[in-house]
This record gives C-alpha cells, sequence and structure tokens, in this order.
C-alpha cells in the first residue's frame, strides 16, 4: 500500500512521453498506409519522430498490424508495426 497522497503519487509517475525512445515532433502531413496486398489508405500524420508516429485515420477497417507508412511529399517510405490503436489514431514504431 502507497502511503503518499493522490496528488504526490501522479507527480512521482513517469508521463507516457517519457517512454518514448525519441521525442516527437508535431505536424500535420497526409500520408497513407501502404499494405502487402497492394492496398492504400489514407492517413495524417499527427507527429513523427525518428523512431516512430502517430496517424490519424477515418476508420480502423482494414489496417493491418504492420504496413509501410508513404508520405510522397517527403519521399519517406517506412516500415512501421501497430503499438497502440484508438478510433481515429494509430501509434506505430517504426522497422528498421
Amino acid at each position: 500500500m502507497n502511503d503518499q497522497p493522490a496528488e504526490d503519487r501522479r507527480t512521482s509517475e513517469r508521463p507516457s512521453s517519457e517512454r518514448r525512445k525519441s521525442p516527437r515532433h508535431r505536424t500535420l502531413k497526409g500520408g497513407s498506409i501502404s499494405m502487402n496486398h497492394g492496398g492504400r489508405i489514407d492517413c495524417r500524420v499527427r507527429n513523427l519522430s525518428p523512431a516512430g508516429a502517430q496517424l490519424e485515420v477515418a476508420s480502423q477497417i482494414g489496417i493491418p498490424d504492420d504496413f509501410v507508412l508513404v508520405i510522397d511529399a517527403d519521399r519517406f517510405k517506412q516500415p512501421c508495426h501497430v503499438i497502440w490503436r484508438t478510433a481515429t489514431r494509430i501509434g506505430v514504431e517504426f522497422r528498421v
């Protein structure tokens, strides 16, 4: 059992952003999720780092756990693995 007040316990916990391998930078870029079977789903890249990204999608339907993120404007193409999902957001880590 923890004898600290709730306020003290909250401040001693690590914020979720500190668990990242590298800090992410906010962005708003058009991208696409490219899948093995040749399909593509449009997305928006909400933040980006050398280790991963947060993507916004219209729907999770049909998006696999592994895909290639493509940002045509930056000539960026990176294999990804999904770490977390919500109804309209996906957190991915880049695969080497």
